[in-house]
């Protein structure tokens, strides 16, 4: 009988894949792991819609599908969705915006893949605010570009500022700024002199300036400034997962300036091809849809009410502005001191799926919680019952 053959450890994944984990996904697959074996569950840890997408958006991707034939299209979008978009910003914003500059992307998560690599070299320095969207020092990290992630307060109004870029440009030289608003996980929204004074102390310092304007139309007490309206130079990411209800189409866009055009299709033509031909069909019929898209706004208006008006009654009556998009981010710390902890209990004995702050943010976040309204006025009502009963232990 022959000796057993030694098998010998294959190649160690690369250093690049090494980040961390988006814990929001990580709670909803526990969550989902209760459901199946029989546990009720009220998801508040996704940002994602939890109407379908509008009727127009259907219909238009079922003609497509209809016509049988679903294939390539040009890297940076179908023309007629591009020139859509374009048209998009003149009515939304009254800012003209040539369609030559507009990119179509595999969701927003496309397009910050594909403008990372066209602005930014490995060991280059790009800032971003903390609390924030985990996907973007992820993805930076991956690919050697270093996140530097500045801490905002309650002083700062919970968002980056002109003078936070400046003292840490001038400690070390960055290459880029990224700032979102409405933000993830806040909800908080930048003043128009705000967002314009940042995106004037990017073009004075030579740094690209990313703006993320994922949750415009999901505002509630005024409506969302675009970037480019002080900034034709500003790199714009969007996409139609948040208002318009589209999440798994996985379809978004860009607004870039002209000398980033042909970098980023010479990325998307080797990366993706294509933006899927049948989500592109159906997101040009999304701004069609207005009057279906803002009776779902109104219900998330109606949740938002409902929260700020019944955590505080129930011991969470601290946290952040909640000027737009979908969520409430909560100071848990009079409860924990251990966020993930807090949210995986919550989970396994109220049924409340609730995302930890330490996604957003690695050195506060212990103290705090993300909860999604993006649901129904039911799954808010019963989430605000069940987290009583839970902190009243």
């Amino acid at each position: 009988m022959s000796a057993p053959r030694l098998l010998t450890p294959g190649p160690a994944p690369s250093r690049r894949s090494d980040v961390a984990p988006f814990m929001a996904m990580d709670v909803l697959a526990a969550a989902n792991a209760r459901e199946q074996a029989g546990g009720e569950v009220v998801h508040m840890e996704v940002g994602q819609p939890g109407a379908p997408a509008p009727r127009a958006v259907i219909e238009a991707a079922s003609r497509a599908l209809a016509l049988g034939r679903i294939g390539y299209t040009e890297a940076l979008g179908v023309p007629s969705l591009r020139e859509r978009i374009a048209r998009h910003y003149r009515d939304a914003y009254g800012v003209g915006v040539p369609a030559e500059r507009v990119v179509v992307t595999t969701g927003s998560s496309g397009g910050f893949i594909l403008g990372f690599l066209a602005m930014f070299d490995a060991g280059d320095r790009v800032a971003i605010a903390t609390p924030g969207y985990p996907a973007y020092r992820n993805i930076l990290k991956a690919f050697g570009v270093e996140p530097v992630e500045i801490e905002c307060d309650a002083a700062s109004g919970w968002v980056l500022t002109a003078a936070a870029i400046e003292r840490a440009h001038a400690e070390r030289p960055l290459k880029g700024v990224l700032a979102m608003s409405p933000g993830n996980p806040t909800g908080t929204m930048m003043s128009r002199d705000a967002l314009a004074a940042l995106g004037a102390a990017c073009k004075r310092l030579g740094l690209w300036f990313i703006s993320d304007e994922i949750y415009h139309g999901l505002t509630y007490e005024r409506p969302a400034d675009t970037a480019l309206a002080f900034d034709d130079e500003a790199v714009i990411i969007n996409s139609f997962s948040k208002y318009y209800c589209m999440t798994g189409w996985r379809v978004g866009w860009m607004v870039v300036p002209e000398r980033l055009a042909r970098p980023i299709e010479r990325l998307a033509q080797s990366l993706f091809i294509s933006v899927p031909y049948l989500s592109q069909v159906a997101a040009e019929a999304a701004f069609d849809a207005t009057s279906e898209l803002e009776a779902i706004k109104a219900g998330y208006a109606a949740n938002r009410a409902l929260l700020l008006d019944e955590l505080p009654r129930i011991g969470l009556g601290d946290f952040l502005p909640v000027d737009g998009a979908f969520y409430v981010y909560v100071d848990v710390g009079r409860h924990t001191n251990d966020s993930m902890a807090f949210c995986r209990r919550l989970l396994d004995e109220a049924g409340v799926a609730a995302t930890p702050g330490l996604d957003f943010d690695t050195a506060r976040g212990s103290r705090f919680m993300r909860l999604s309204f993006a649901g129904s006025e039911a799954d808010c009502r019963d989430a605000v019952r069940r987290l009583g009963t839970f902190l009243r232990g």
